[in-house]
């Protein structure tokens, strides 16, 4: 695997992330949508990333910032990944 094609990939598998994670936020605001079988999938695969930052960011009243936290940092993370791996390979 070339250096282009693994930098390709993380930056498709962070950016599919980010569009679950918006996804999930999007849906969050529907009347049980929650409950549908995309809903139920949504939320198993992005509340272990949304649980860590929901710790230390609790909800003000009835807004949770957290999400807008945890893509920034997922944004930060790729970026940071793809410098290191730039300088690696």
């Amino acid at each position: 695997m070339s250096e282009y094609e693994l930098s390709r990939l993380i930056d498709t598998a962070f950016r599919v992330y980010e569009f679950i994670l918006i996804a999930r936020v999007l849906m969050s605001w529907v009347p049980d949508m929650e409950r549908t079988s995309l809903g139920q999938f949504l939320y198993k695969i992005t509340e272990p990333y949304l649980k860590y930052f929901r710790r230390f960011i609790p909800p003000l009243g009835p807004i949770d910032i957290s999400p807008i936290v945890a893509i920034f940092t997922l944004i930060l993370i790729q970026a940071g990944l793809e410098t290191v791996l730039r300088s690696i390979l």
